[in-house]
C-alpha cells in the first residue's frame, strides 16, 4: 500500500465520465480495540433498508457500478469492505465481481434462510468471501447462517446479556462481534463489556470535551507553526526555529523529507535546506502532515486519515467552486482538531490562521465557505438528504463532488509513521 506522501506525488487522473450513472457511496471505518481501522462499511444511497422490496436490486447495481468505476481497493485502502447484500445478489452470484479476499458479505438475519440462500453463502465462502450476519437476534433454533458467519453486526444497544449468554452456549466464541451505532466513548466501553471487539460509529471523532479546557501548552507551538506556514512567503528563519523546538516533530519531518518518494539524492539535515529543495508549496504540505501527526499521536490513526481525506477533498472540489484551494485544504485538515486535542472548537478557533467565515464554518455555523465541508460531513454519515440540500442550495455539481471524494480517500492512505 502506498504511503500518503507517495500518493501526494501522483498526478490526479481523470475519472470516468459516466456521471449520469454515478450514485452516492460512502464509507465508515470499523475500528478494533486499539483504535486501528479493521475495515470499512460501505454505505450506498439505495440500500435494502431504505427502498421498497421490489427495487431491492438498485443497491446491488450501485455496488457493482462503483466497483467497476472506482475499484474496491481504492475505497478501502486494501482493508476488508463490509457490504450489505440482498438475497438475490447472493443467490444469483452478482457479488462475484467483487474481490473475495477484500469483501465481507453482509446478510440480514431478517431474510428468510431459504435453502438456496444458505447454499449460495456456502459457495461464496468456499470462493474466499467472508460472511457477516447482520441484525442478529436470539432465536431457537439458531439462524442457519450463524455457524457460517465470520462476524455478527448489530446495534449494541439492542444486544442483551441473555443474547450474549446464548452465543456462548452455542459455542460460537470465535465469532467476531461488530457493534454498530457507537456514538460516544461511553458507548464503546459498554459494548466492550458485552463482548464486542469491533466498533462502528463516530465515537472516535467525538471524545469527551471538557468545557473551557484550553489547548495544551505543548500543542500551541504546533498551531503556531501552522499559522506561519500559510504566510506568503514563508518566514524560513521563524518556521525553522519553531520546528527545532520539538525534537519529535523535527525527526518526523526530516524522515518524511528524506524518504525515497521525493527523489532527493542527498540527505537533508536542516529545515532550511528542506524548504530550498522541496519548494514552498510541497514544504507546506509535508510540515502540515508532520504537525497533524504529532497532534494526533495519542488518538486513533483513523482521525488523522479522515482529516487528511477531508483536506484533500475540500482542496480538489474548491477548484470547481470558485473557492481558495489552500484555504479549503486547511479547513478540512483542521476540522477534527477537537478530536485530536480533546478541546472544544470554540477554544481552538481564535488561534487558527483562518479568516472569519472559515472560522465560523469550523465552529459549526452556516457559511457559504463551509459548504464543501458540510457536504462531506453529511456524506460521511450517509445523510443523503442533507447532501442533496447542500447541492441544490449552492448549485454544486454532485458528480464532481463524488469524483473529488473518491480521489481524496484514495490519496489519504496511512502516512509514514515513526
Amino acid at each position: 500500500m502506498a504511503t500518503l506522501a507517495a500518493e501526494a506525488q501522483k498526478p490526479i487522473t481523470a475519472q470516468p465520465e459516466s456521471s449520469a450513472e454515478m450514485r452516492y457511496v460512502a464509507r465508515q471505518p470499523i475500528l478494533d480495540l486499539q483504535g486501528r481501522v479493521h475495515g470499512y462499511d460501505l454505505l450506498f444511497r439505495n440500500t435494502p433498508e431504505t427502498i421498497l422490496r421490489k427495487d431491492g436490486e438498485m443497491a446491488v447495481e450501485t455496488m457493482l457500478d462503483n466497483e467497476v468505476i472506482f475499484g474496491l481497493e481504492r475505497l478501502t485502502n486494501g482493508l476488508p469492505a463490509f457490504i450489505t447484500c440482498t438475497a438475490e445478489a447472493l443467490a444469483e452470484g452478482w457479488v462475484l465481481v467483487l474481490v473475495p479476499g477484500l469483501t465481507v458479505l453482509g446478510v440480514s438475519a431478517s431474510l428468510e434462510p431459504a435453502p438456496a440462500l444458505v447454499e449460495a453463502c456456502e459457495t461464496l465462502r468456499g470462493r474466499g468471501f467472508r460472511l457477516a450476519l447482520d441484525d442478529f437476534t436470539r432465536r431457537v433454533p439458531p439462524h442457519p447462517l450463524l455457524e457460517q458467519a465470520d462476524y455478527v453486526r448489530l446495534d449494541f444497544r439492542h444486544f442483551t446479556n441473555s443474547e450474549n449468554e446464548q452465543l456462548q452456549k452455542w459455542g460460537l466464541k470465535s465469532l467476531v462481534r461488530v457493534a454498530q451505532n457507537v456514538k460516544t466513548e461511553e458507548d464503546q466501553r459498554k459494548a466492550c463489556t458485552l463482548g464486542f471487539t469491533l466498533f462502528q460509529g463516530d465515537y472516535f471523532c467525538h471524545p469527551v470535551l471538557l468545557k473551557k479546557r484550553k489547548v495544551p501548552a505543548n500543542r500551541l507551538s504546533h498551531l503556531e507553526i501552522v499559522r506561519e506556514l500559510y504566510h506568503d512567503p514563508i518566514n524560513i528563519h521563524k518556521v525553522s526555529n519553531l520546528v527545532r523546538r520539538d525534537a519529535a516533530l523535527t525527526y518526523r519531518l526530516l524522515r518524511l523529507v528524506n524518504s525515497p518518494i521525493y527523489g532527493i539524492y542527498r540527505e537533508i539535515r536542516s529545515i532550511e535546506s528542506a524548504i530550498t529543495v522541496l519548494g514552498e508549496a510541497t514544504f507546506r504540505r509535508v510540515v502540515s502532515l508532520a504537525v497533524l501527526s504529532e497532534l494526533n499521536v495519542d488518538q486513533p490513526a483513523a482521525i488523522l486519515q479522515m482529516a487528511l481525506a477531508r483536506a484533500r477533498f475540500c482542496e480538489l472540489a474548491a477548484h470547481d467552486c470558485g473557492l481558495d484551494a489552500d484555504e479549503q485544504y486547511l479547513l478540512g485538515m483542521l476540522s477534527l482538531l477537537p478530536a485530536m486535542l480533546g478541546v472544544p472548537m470554540e477554544e481552538i478557533v481564535p488561534i487558527l490562521p483562518l479568516r472569519g467565515q472559515i472560522c465560523e464554518a469550523l465552529a459549526g455555523n452556516y457559511t457559504s465557505e463551509g459548504r464543501l465541508l458540510g457536504w462531506l460531513e453529511s456524506h460521511e454519515r450517509g445523510n443523503w438528504a442533507s447532501c442533496d440540500r447542500i447541492v441544490s442550495t449552492h448549485r454544486l455539481d454532485a458528480h464532481m463532488l463524488l469524483r473529488s471524494y473518491f480521489q481524496a480517500v484514495s490519496w489519504a492512505e496511512p502516512p509514514v509513521t515513526t
